[in-house]
């Protein structure tokens, strides 16, 4: 297996298992590329040609992947197309727009509390308010963990 074939498949592999995670198919193909691609940047028509769709089919997919945090759009000089890349610190950026999702549910299960006598409602709702609430106290740090991990060199 040649090396562009096995990057390839790797990616392909990476792609279908987010896709078993719940990501839109084009969604998870295109994050794929830009993880795999060496290139500083990626257009729609390099994505499509890596792909092998069309341009107009990966546009929804990069509209998706911005939105999500992980990639953003950059200006390329002598460039009239749109130009993107994976952002710097892609995944604590997600983390960070999930964490404000955990808030929004968070707030549900308190009223859903609040709503509720004793009983085994009250106990299910209390124990996803406790851990959702220890979820965001602890992960800040963790992510600052993970930060001074990567700034010390400790990384693969």
């Amino acid at each position: 297996m040649t090396g562009e074939t096995a990057r390839r498949e790797a990616a392909e592999h990476l792609a279908l298992t987010l896709v078993g995670a719940g990501m839109q198919r084009m969604g998870a193909r295109a994050l794929a590329a830009f993880l795999f691609s060496d290139k500083e940047s990626l257009t729609a028509g390099d994505l499509a040609d890596e792909l092998g769709v069309s341009a107009g089919s990966v546009s929804g997919a990069v509209k998706m992947i911005v939105q999500m945090g992980l990639i953003e759009r950059i200006h390329v000089a002598g460039s009239r197309r749109e130009h993107f890349r994976m952002r710097d610190n892609a995944w604590t950026t997600l983390y960070s727009r999930q964490h404000s999702v955990v808030d929004d549910v968070l707030t549900a299960v308190e009223k859903g509390v609040e709503a509720v006598g004793p009983g085994l409602a009250l106990e299910r709702l209390a124990y996803m308010r406790d851990f959702y609430t220890f979820l965001l106290n602890e992960a800040p740090m963790l992510v600052e963990r993970f930060e001074q991990q990567r700034r010390g060199g400790s990384r693969p």
